[in-house]
């Protein structure tokens, strides 16, 4: 399916009936992505309609000639918003990037958003600005490592876990669906990325999301070398009804090899947004 915005083409796929849960997945990633983490954990909790969307420039959805920046990213998912969802509430759900934009979302269409969840939030766009931790092995093997050319270890980067098992694991979702979604990725969105300014939106969103009262859940991973998890921290008090959890054993990647965590979180979630709305 596709909707029409004047600065994009956003192609998006929906499974399940139920209340809308709408999940924007990360830069330069695609709904695949996304898919593949989510619907794991739906296919046995019945009664939620699942939306996925391409993020512009990225997928399947298209990048106009007009959109140059962040702001143009939000206004089109807005609209896609307005489109889709057009009455009722909703819950959102973002991971890396699309945690940034599923805040500045949440800060737009507030009484709207029964429930957010931030999977390994970017917090912070600007990289060099970021609280990083140092990347390290929790487990280390040389000898393993040693045995891949050179392209496999290029595919795989910082191995967290450097066993046999994880190895395979990661190889085999790098391979399928990460980096087939980065190659996708059109130039266009490749350059917002690389300038700072244009990475962010426009307006003071640290200070716009401040109160957002429904329930949330935050899950940064101990060891992601990519967005951090302290920054995440600094936007708790902003969120009054969030749960925060920092996982060890997790980079940017989680929650690859361990969705029966990520599922027990997003249970609790759910739980409260049905409480919260009841």
């Amino acid at each position: 399916m596709q909707f029409e915005t004047e600065k994009a083409t956003i192609d998006y796929e929906e499974h399940g009936e139920g209340r809308p849960i709408l999940f924007l997945h990360g830069w330069t990633m695609d709904r695949l992505v996304e898919a593949d983490t989510y619907e794991k954990i739906f296919a046995t909790r019945p009664g939620w309609r699942r939306i996925y969307p391409d993020l512009p420039g990225m997928g399947r959805s298209v990048a106009k000639d007009r959109l140059s920046n962040q702001d143009d990213v939000l206004e089109s998912l807005l609209a896609f918003v307005d489109q889709v969802l057009p009455t009722g509430r909703f819950l959102l759900a973002g991971t890396s990037a699309g945690g940034y934009l599923a805040r500045a979302v949440a800060v737009h269409r507030r009484s709207r958003i029964a429930g957010l969840l931030l999977r390994v939030p970017a917090i912070i766009p600007d990289t060099a600005r970021r609280t990083l931790p140092p990347f390290r092995p929790l487990v280390q093997d040389d000898a393993l490592m040693a045995t891949m050319d050179k392209d496999q270890r290029t595919l795989l980067g910082d191995v967290l876990v450097q066993t046999p098992d994880y190895v395979g694991t990661l190889g085999h979702r790098l391979r399928g669906l990460v980096q087939p979604a980065i190659d996708g990725t059109a130039p266009r969105m490749l350059a917002i990325r690389a300038e700072p300014k244009r990475y962010a939106v426009s307006f003071d969103l640290a200070e716009m999301e401040k109160g957002f009262a429904e329930p949330t859940l935050i899950v940064a991973a101990r060891q992601d070398t990519v967005v951090g998890y302290r920054d995440a921290w600094t936007i708790l008090e902003s969120y009054p009804r969030a749960t925060f959890a920092v996982v060890d054993r997790a980079d940017h990647g989680w929650p690859f090899e361990s969705h029966e965590l990520l599922g027990a979180l997003v249970d609790d979630w759910l739980m409260r947004v049905a409480e919260r709305n009841a």
